[in-house]
């Protein structure tokens, strides 16, 4: 069910972006992207003028019946408000900020990658983020991560990363995360691999 569920958040979130691309008028785009924005930093639900944006249409596997947002009111609403960020004063339709395959792990060894002199930084950071204690301290700290690539034109896979963010509120997930971050921040394709290994070898 969790990973059912998971899913959903995924496709919620993508359905939303693609539906920002393919809104015509560049005014409520605009507009969208600024209610999303003003999201930043409150909890889901909090903000009256983006629950159609985020609470709208939503699978009613996701929603929430409690006094409290559900996993995936959360995830949804972290994902888009996170996005939204990330696309400030970006042209949405000829530059989308969200590509599909680029996780967080991926995103901040590009960032590492464009910026070596700041490689120790950028870690410290990245680890910040990934070890938080709470969802609400990763989120946090996704904030920060999330303008450090805006700054960079880096792109990050937004229903990809509401899923990550779903899973992790259950405690049991989130060493699965975790790794699956880690991983893809330090992985690095075969040949340069061959290729560290033949300059040893050489040495």
């Amino acid at each position: 069910m969790t990973q059912a569920k998971g899913a959903q958040v995924s496709q919620f979130v993508y359905s939303r972006i693609k539906r920002l691309m393919h809104t015509t008028n560049d005014s409520m785009i605009a507009a969208d992207l600024a209610r999303l924005r003003r999201g930043i930093g409150k909890e889901a639900g909090g903000q009256p003028d983006t629950w159609e944006l985020i609470l709208d249409e939503l699978p009613a596997d996701l929603q929430g019946t409690g006094d409290e947002p559900s996993y995936g009111e959360r995830a949804v609403h972290t994902a888009l408000t996170c996005f939204a960020l990330h696309q400030q004063s970006k042209d949405i339709k000829t530059n989308c900020m969200s590509e599909s395959g680029i996780s967080l792990g991926t995103a901040m060894r590009q960032m590492v990658q464009r910026n070596p002199d700041r490689e120790a930084a950028i870690k410290r950071r990245f680890t910040a983020a990934v070890t938080a204690d709470s969802y609400d301290e990763l989120v946090w700290h996704l904030r920060g991560l999330v303008q450090l690539l805006r700054a960079e034109d880096i792109r990050l896979d937004y229903p990809l990363l509401a899923k990550d963010l779903y899973h992790f509120q259950f405690p049991e997930l989130r060493d699965r995360i975790r790794l699956n971050w880690g991983r893809h921040f330090y992985y690095r394709p075969s040949e340069t691999r061959d290729q560290n290994r033949s300059n040893h070898e050489e040495e």
